[in-house]
């Protein structure tokens, strides 16, 4: 086996937790076996009370809290952090504390082995490398199957039951917008794997779409829960950003190859910050007016005054900063992806934004229309759909149609056209915003885990940093055979890390528990930097 990257300092860390993680794992599946043997013993044998007793003293004495008490052999009064003292619990392989953590080792495990995976088929010659291939004949098949194979297996009405009616869900529903990132990350990952550069555009509305997504949603969060506690703020960060951190270690890349993540946490900082200053005044109209517009305001000068990115942008070098080392002879500039990347869609989120803030007007004015008489209904809501599709449609012939390039200058200005379309259509009755594909759904579930796992185990980079433009074959000679087993194979394991994800968010991330929060920081930055001192050992 030859490996086709350097091996670094970080991956031997990671490679020493993980194998401490695996081995503290097995252990625990041991002392849990013997465990149950012998209460299994006890339970069939006619020994007294006081020989039970002897036998599951020790476990009882090895007894500990979870949740910040202080071990038994530290002095009393001496009380250190919860994440403390459970690391030098399982340093020293306490026993209570393995058998009480063991699902959690578990996971680790899994996750440990799921991230071997990516690297064997990324950074290894195990498996094979195939070229990319379009044909538009075979890419409409196999997009229009999937298509009416959701329609007849998982076609859903949708209802919002209340203790005194069943009425239609409301325009915008969680079932709607997770169907919808579904569909737009099929379109965008058959875009990768066939490189169908010819829907290049389709690809540029999707991820406007995401980014719209981004500021409708947390600015709907923020807005009405009025919760910008850290616990909330840090589960956020981590979704975002726990997989592609793991990534970014294990196959030695950048943050910005993975240019969605940061993406979507910028926009969701941004968000965060501007409804969260001053936020007792949020109730004002005109405050929120105000906020909207130096939001409009802040991204003209930013990104529409030259050089102002420049200056505000490169101390940020460290972590945005990426060069793809097949251009190296283009010269760009380090930030360059960063900047090309946020302009694109440097206006959409303030239009999600402004969209959820008048979301109750509209749903209370839709209310109203459903019951209102069946002539004026239907008038209203043909003019809507004629209106929306003509937008659409002169939309799709003077700018969708022009080349990559040119698309991309009109791109900042004019994506919020098919967005506001197809909104406005797919919610123009009762039925059709209650329905959806709940494939698509659950597709859109694990979009992020989808967009992050396909440069590892679905395409090919075979180099740190590298764009994923090759393929992945597992099965040599059989290309339609082989995009069907690792296609299985990719979707089986993004779900999987997307429930480790929100499992180790739980674990790890508690809410509304500041202090612990800070706590597991300290001791994850104290973790790491032992395993990154010990891997100067090895390497």
């Amino acid at each position: 086996m030859a490996l086709l990257g350097p091996v670094t300092h970080a991956q031997v860390s990671c490679l020493i937790g993980f194998v401490s993680v695996f081995i503290a794992w097995i252990y625990s599946e041991y002392l849990v076996f013997i465990k149950k043997s012998i209460s299994s013993k006890v339970r069939h044998s006619d020994i007294g009370l006081a020989e039970v007793e002897s036998l599951t003293g020790k476990e009882d004495d090895r007894a500990t809290l979870l949740d910040g008490e202080a071990i038994k052999s530290i002095p009393s009064g001496a009380r250190i952090p919860h994440s403390f003292s459970s690391f030098i619990r399982f340093i020293m392989l306490k026993e209570s504390f393995l058998i009480e953590n063991r699902m959690l080792l578990r996971a680790a495990s899994e996750l440990g082995l799921l991230l071997a995976y990516f690297y064997i088929c990324d950074r290894t010659d195990i498996f094979g490398t195939g070229t990319k291939s379009y044909n538009r004949d075979l890419f409409a098949f196999l997009l229009l199957l999937l298509i009416t194979v959701s329609a007849i297996t998982t076609f859903k009405i949708h209802q919002d039951k209340s203790p005194f009616s069943v009425k239609p869900l409301l325009f915008l529903n969680r079932h709607q917008t997770e169907e919808w990132k579904g569909w737009m990350q099929v379109i965008f990952l058959m875009y990768h794997y066939f490189n169908a550069r010819e829907i290049y555009n389709v690809g540029r509305v999707c991820v406007a779409a995401y980014v719209w997504m981004t500021g409708f949603g947390n600015f709907s969060y923020y807005y009405a829960r009025k919760d910008f506690s850290l616990s909330r703020f840090a589960q956020m960060m981590w979704r975002l950003n726990f997989l592609v951190f793991m990534c970014c270690i294990v196959l030695d890349n950048s943050y910005m190859l993975y240019y969605i993540c940061p993406l979507h946490t910028f926009f969701s900082l941004v968000v965060y910050g501007i409804i969260g200053v001053l936020h007792k005044y949020n109730e004002i109209r005109a405050v929120i007016v105000v906020k909207f517009f130096v939001s409009f305001l802040v991204v003209v000068l930013v990104w529409e005054i030259p050089g102002v990115f420049d200056v505000l942008w490169e101390p940020f070098t460290f972590l945005l900063g990426y060069k793809d080392p097949n251009r190296k002879a283009e010269n760009l500039p380090l930030m360059y992806e960063w900047h090309f990347r946020t302009a694109l869609d440097r206006y959409i989120w303030i239009l999600g934004m402004i969209y959820a803030y008048y979301y109750s007007s509209i749903e209370k004015w839709i209310e109203k229309l459903d019951d209102a008489k069946q002539k004026p209904r239907i008038l209203i809501k043909t003019t809507i759909v004629v209106t929306s599709a003509t937008a659409a449609y002169l939309w799709f012939e003077y700018i969708f149609k022009l080349d990559s390039i040119t698309y991309n200058k009109y791109h900042p200005y004019t994506s919020w056209i098919p967005i506001t379309a197809y909104i406005c259509i797919r919610n123009v009755t009762q039925s059709s915003r209650s329905y959806t594909l709940t494939l698509f759904g659950w597709i859109g579930k694990i979009s992020l885990d989808t967009y992050i796992s396909q440069f590892h185990i679905w395409l090919r980079s075979n180099a740190p940093d590298a764009q994923p433009k090759k393929l992945l074959i597992i099965i040599p000679n059989y290309p339609l055979l082989n995009f069907m087993f690792t296609s299985i194979v990719f979707m089986t394991i993004s779900y999987r890390l997307a429930e480790l994800t929100n499992t180790f968010k739980m674990a790890f991330v508690p809410n509304r528990d500041n202090k612990r929060i800070m706590h597991n920081i300290i001791t994850a930055a104290a973790i790491m930097g032992i395993l990154y001192s010990l891997s100067f050992l090895f390497l």
